[in-house]
């Protein structure tokens, strides 16, 4: 699924909104919230619709499903995170990082920000009857801090995040200094599991590879059944928000190409798309009047060089920039994405979602503005490669993503053009997974989350504690870069006020510019479309309550409990 990019990615590849009518979200990010809950106005009340109706969900995974549901395994994240296993705070990109409280009822930080307090919600249980209390978010904290594996977003690491204990129903998480950006990601990204689960058998032994083929979770959906073709939710009786989820089950079909997923949201008999479509008025849009979509730009779609010294193209300099320049962004967009992905730009700023921090002058004097293929050719050159020696190399991709293929082939002839021969690999979506965490690539075409700002991606970009040595798992910077300046801007990002934090942005962008560690092609866009012949309470661009693409974590959650059949009311 697009997930794979969204730890959860990534696939980076990472809850619900609760009964309206209440105080609460729509808090900026990392600002204490009340102990109500806020939603969007899809819902106006506890148990305001009758439940019923089946959603049916079409994104292209490249895969048939392992029927593994690890919230730690970036691979299988996207369908447990959100449907299962929720955070303690949900935080809203497409609306400036507000937040709203799930697992934690309310928090409150320290005056300098190095210290934060939840309060646990009270009567949540989890979906086996247990009672859920602050040692499972104890638990599940510590639990990444003794496997690394599992610390997906470097807080033990990289984030200073020194202790979490609970006194009661307060969890404290202190760290070596200001925290607040950090807030997204242990609070909103940070699937909460039970220690009653996890503290034995398998789970314990092998966190990081258990399948967790049952899994038990707070969030508004179980897994009713798993076969390679299929997953089928169904809805959590327990669930903690009164009323929710309405919508009784969601089929989740595993499709291995674009195509038939298409298909199947052009007819109506999915109701949920999150993949690119051709043509899409045509297509798709004509077909019905309750056929809609909304694409967000979020982050970006990259062309990802390997940077280790074991692999002695790419990681050369000269090599990297030559691709930068060779490359044109404007036809890749127009042609393997029909326009609907934006050009992407070399400092890895989205705009025009992120203008304050893009540097615009610094990417023209660098001569990233427009392709340059003489210069690429003389980069090349000085390289050791030539027309006798010409360079080849290859990238990795996923199968099933037409959009990737039509994209690639576009990079692969403007390579060729200045003597780069590019084979392409379509992988099924294990096998890319793997080659992608253990850096077993020339390039990657890749994508992941971005964040509130652009320092989020940034960060799981370039920040070398989420890399890892060639054969183990990196957790986001999958290039392997390690620049000890670049850690430093993005150490300093915490602690800043917001008008440094701009600043910070702009200089670490500076690095991909000057680097070249990761090649941005196109924006990267929620591809989200939405049948309202039967469900309604969708995210629109009046109403973004969340990312609106089913392989958002834990923003599907947000949305699977919002919806609701309108059969289901008569």
């Amino acid at each position: 699924m697009r997930g794979i990019k969204r730890i959860a990615g990534t696939a980076i590849a990472v809850g619900v909104l609760a009964a309206a009518g209440c105080g609460g979200g729509d808090k900026p990010i990392g600002s204490a919230s009340s102990s109500n809950n806020s939603s969007s106005s899809a819902s106006n009340g506890a148990g305001q619709f009758k439940k019923g109706g089946t959603v049916t969900i079409a994104n292209v995974g490249g895969q048939t499903w392992p029927c593994q549901f690890n919230p730690f395994n970036p691979s299988v994240s996207g369908v447990a995170s959100g449907f299962v296993y929720e955070p303690l705070t949900f935080v809203n990109v497409l609306k400036a990082g507000a937040t709203t409280p799930m697992l934690a009822s309310d928090f409150t930080w320290s005056p300098a920000k190095d210290s934060i307090v939840f309060t646990i919600r009270d009567g949540v249980k989890w979906s086996d009857g247990q009672p859920f209390s602050a040692d499972d978010v104890v638990y599940t904290f510590n639990l990444m801090k003794q496997q690394p594996a599992l610390d997906l977003y470097a807080l033990w690491t990289g984030a200073g995040l020194t202790s979490v204990t609970a006194a009661g129903n307060k969890v404290t998480m202190k760290f070596k200094g200001a925290a607040e950006p950090y807030f997204f990601n242990f609070a909103n990204q940070v699937g909460i599991v039970p220690k009653h689960i996890w503290s034995t058998g398998e789970a314990a032994s092998k966190p990081s590879t258990w399948a967790d083929p049952k899994p038990v979770g707070t969030g508004p959906y179980t897994v009713a059944s798993c076969t390679s073709n299929n997953i089928s939710y169904a809805a959590n009786g327990s669930y903690w928000q009164p009323g929710k989820p309405y919508i009784e089950k969601v089929q989740y079909p595993a499709y291995l190409d674009n195509n038939p997923a298409n298909l199947d949201l052009a007819s109506g008999k999915a109701q949920w798309g999150g993949q690119y479509i051709p043509n899409i008025d045509n297509f798709y849009k004509s077909k019905s009047p309750d056929n809609n979509y909304w694409f967000p730009p979020t982050a970006n779609v990259a062309l990802v060089p390997n940077n280790d010294p074991s692999r002695p193209a790419t990681s050369k300099l000269a090599v990297r920039q030559a691709l930068a320049y060779a490359l044109d962004r404007e036809q890749i967009s127009k042609i393997g994405e029909s326009g609907y992905q934006p050009a992407a730009n070399q400092s890895g700023v989205v705009t025009p979602t992120f203008d304050k921090y893009y540097d615009k002058d610094a990417v023209t004097t660098a001569g990233y503005d427009k392709p340059n293929p003489d210069k690429a050719k003389q980069l090349l050159e000085s390289a050791g490669y030539s027309s006798s020696n010409p360079l080849k190399l290859s990238v990795i991709t996923v199968t099933g993503y037409t959009d990737w293929d039509a994209s690639l082939a576009v990079v692969k002839q403007q390579l060729a053009a200045v003597g780069v021969e590019l084979s392409i690999q379509d992988l099924q979506q294990q096998s890319y997974n793997q080659k992608l965490y253990t850096g077993d690539y020339d390039l990657a075409y890749s994508s992941q989350t971005g964040g509130p700002t652009p320092y989020y991606e940034l960060r799981q970009l370039l920040y070398s504690k989420n890399t890892a040595p060639i054969g183990k798992q990196a957790n986001s910077n999958y290039s392997r870069y390690s620049n000890p300046e670049v850690d430093k801007l993005l150490d300093q990002y915490a602690s800043a006020d917001p008008d440094t934090q701009v600043k910070l942005v702009k200089q670490i962008s500076g690095y991909m510019i000057k680097d070249v560690p990761v090649i941005p092609t196109t924006e990267s866009v929620d591809w989200y479309q939405y049948n309202t012949t039967d469900i309604q309470g969708w995210p629109t661009q009046d109403d973004p309550y969340a990312q609106p693409a089913p392989y958002n974590v834990p923003d599907v959650g947000q949305v699977l409990a919002n919806l609701y059949s309108k059969s289901a009311q008569k």
